[in-house]
């Protein structure tokens, strides 16, 4: 499996499986378990989604840092990729790791739909 490099590709691959709603339920499911309080409706549209999100990851780096770090540890985000970004700027800083969260999902769903 090759992962989607941007937001658009991620949602494209998404929707041509006819994945997009698994994407936005597993989401919903990894948010719960990691007590964040934000559910999506399946029927979100994926720029509301990726805002939302973006927004909620933001707020949480200020304000909530360890339900981020618990909520990374939920989804599975690789450390790496987290250390390799740049944390200058908390609006690029937020906007990446909503990408890396979004990619993580993908993966989960895209491997429980093939095999």
């Amino acid at each position: 499996m090759s992962l989607p490099k941007t937001f658009d590709d991620l949602i494209e691959e998404a929707e041509s499986l006819k994945l997009y709603k698994k994407l936005v339920a597993q989401l919903n499911k990894d948010l719960l378990l990691a007590n964040i309080d934000l559910e999506f409706d399946i029927e979100t549209l994926p720029t509301s989604l990726k805002l939302v999100l973006q927004e909620t990851v933001y707020h949480l780096i200020q304000n909530k840092f360890s339900d981020y770090l618990n909520l990374l540890y939920q989804v599975d985000v690789s450390e790496l990729k987290i250390r390799t970004l740049d944390n200058e700027d908390l609006v690029k800083l937020s906007e990446d790791v909503t990408f890396l969260i979004l990619q993580r999902e993908w993966q989960k769903v895209w491997y429980k739909a093939k095999y």
